[in-house]
């Protein structure tokens, strides 16, 4: 087919090796809109037509009028289709939209935006962490279910028929069947003695473990004092709404009725009305409490690596996920935003408007220093980013937590895994343990580990390096009886050990 020429107004061409003839019509209208009608017709006179209105605002739209037999329409599709794309290389900088005279020409794609989705699916990933957030979610639905289960007044167990309309609720997606004879160890499976259907109920170990850590979050009270003093520290006004608090107080290792054993209860609260709660003495507080905890870190810093005071007063430590790809250039921007002064989460005098040169960069460096602040008054150092929201208004932080998280993945580490999006605080986790560990977070890792059992037959889940050690220890007191019996005759002292084991399963 001959190449069309579209600078006439009008055109005619013929083409004798298809049997059909195209015609087109080009008029300016107003505003620079320009249309062309096209119009093939074959021998039989099948007409096939086509109308394209171009401007500059909107892509191109097309209506297709086919009439008569379509007997010869494939060969009059593809003189339409060349003489799209022959105004597609007249008018390039015009997208056209996908149909189906045009599904084979080639596009240049905008490149495409950056953005906190783009960020969160490019960002690298943390295998640890993501496993981590898996099994809590797991955790999570055992605890969901115990908390159904002691709503029922007719005894310690409930059948399983009834746990089995649970699974919308507490957002379950497998039979409960099958989820309560995977955790062995958590949930006793039976049959009722008089009604003989099948019934559920928590073992003793896991009953113990959740009157471990009630008992734990009660002894630690002062601890949730100095807690919810810090958090009305960071409030620009100096209060803070209790149904943050409420949320977060799992996080916080707050008990359920913190309001009364708590707020009321101490004078340094002050209940403004039913949801606000403020701090009554503000200035004349400990200043042990003013001090944020990246501070410990940078005075340790500073003693222990022999760092200037200029690398350290307004640095946070850094620790990228293995696999992160450092772009050129990115190590001096960092080493510039560290060096960055910014006004500390306990201050309030010196606070940097946007509106002043490099204010933006010290409001977000702010805004990352409350958000590790809160991190770190955390029980586990994680929290989810949907209950974040309802303290930006108490911390005067009105940004964006998802984006400003993905910016620092040194930092900070969203996982998506287990149906949510948890941020963790990288420097207080190695793999997938805290560093520094707390009373209620070994507690509630004695419930995971207990889950992790699974359907094994075992009283307590080891690690693999105490693995690995009882292995070479056994091989250790192998070889040393080979040493002392090399003939290999079997004594019968093991079948003592094996009774004794026995009898105190037994009892």
């Amino acid at each position: 087919m001959p190449s069309l020429h579209l600078m006439p107004t009008t055109g005619e061409f013929d083409t004798a090796d298809f049997g059909y003839r195209l015609s087109y019509q080009k008029e300016i209208k107003k505003g620079g809109k320009i249309e062309y009608a096209a119009k093939a017709v074959d021998n039989s006179g099948t007409v096939v037509g086509i109308k394209c209105s171009l401007s500059n605002s909107k892509p191109f739209e097309f209506k297709v009028q086919i009439f008569g037999a379509c007997k010869t329409l494939g060969n009059m599709v593809r003189v339409l289709q060349q003489f799209i794309s022959e105004i597609q290389i007249t008018y390039h900088n015009i997208r056209l939209q996908f149909g189906p005279f045009n599904f084979t020409t080639q596009h240049r794609w905008k490149k495409p935006a950056v953005t906190a989705k783009t960020r969160l699916e490019d960002r690298t990933r943390d295998l640890k962490l993501d496993n981590l957030m898996v099994n809590l979610h797991k955790l999570k639905l055992i605890l969901s279910l115990h908390d159904l289960m002691s709503t029922r007044r007719r005894g310690p167990f409930v059948s399983v028929q009834i746990m089995s309309r649970w699974s919308n609720i507490v957002g379950l997606n497998v039979p409960i069947g099958g989820f309560l004879r995977k955790y062995r160890h958590v949930f006793d499976v039976f049959p009722h003695p008089i009604k003989r259907n099948i019934c559920c109920k928590l073992t003793s170990k896991m009953k113990l473990l959740l009157q471990e850590e009630s008992d734990v979050i009660i002894n630690m009270e002062l601890d949730n004092v100095k807690r919810i003093k810090k958090l009305l520290m960071i409030s620009v006004t100096g209060t803070l709404h209790i149904h943050a608090l409420r949320l977060t107080k799992q996080e916080l290792g707050l008990p359920d009725d913190f309001r009364e054993s708590i707020l009321e209860k101490y004078s340094d609260f002050e209940l403004v009305n039913l949801e606000i709660v403020r701090l009554i003495d503000k200035d004349d507080l400990d200043e042990d409490l003013k001090v944020a905890e990246v501070e410990k870190w940078r005075e340790k810093e500073c003693t222990e690596k022999w760092l200037g005071e200029f690398e350290t007063k307004y640095a946070f430590p850094i620790n990228f996920p293995t696999g992160f790809k450092i772009k050129a250039g990115f190590k001096g921007k960092l080493k510039d935003w560290q060096r960055l002064a910014y006004s500390k989460p306990y201050e309030k005098e010196g606070v940097f408007r946007a509106s002043t040169r490099g204010g933006i960069e010290r409001f977000e460096k702010r805004a990352v220093g409350i958000l590790h602040e809160l991190l770190c008054l955390t029980v586990e150092k994680m929290v989810e980013i949907e209950r974040l929201v309802h303290f930006k208004k108490d911390f005067g932080i009105p940004v964006n937590f998802r984006e400003l998280i993905l910016k620092h993945p040194g930092i900070f580490y969203i996982s998506t895994r287990g149906c949510t999006q948890m941020v963790f605080l990288r420097e207080a986790y190695c793999k997938d343990f805290l560093v520094s560990p707390n009373h209620v977070y070994v507690v509630r890792r004695k419930m995971l580990d207990l889950m992790l059992l699974g359907p094994r037959n075992t009283r307590e889940l080891r690690s693999q390096r105490e693995v690995k050690e009882s292995v070479v220890d056994d091989n250790d007191h192998h070889c040393q009886n080979q040493n002392q019996n090399p003939r290999g005759v079997i004594r019968d002292d093991f079948v003592i050990s094996i009774l004794e084991k026995f009898d105190d399963e037994n009892t």
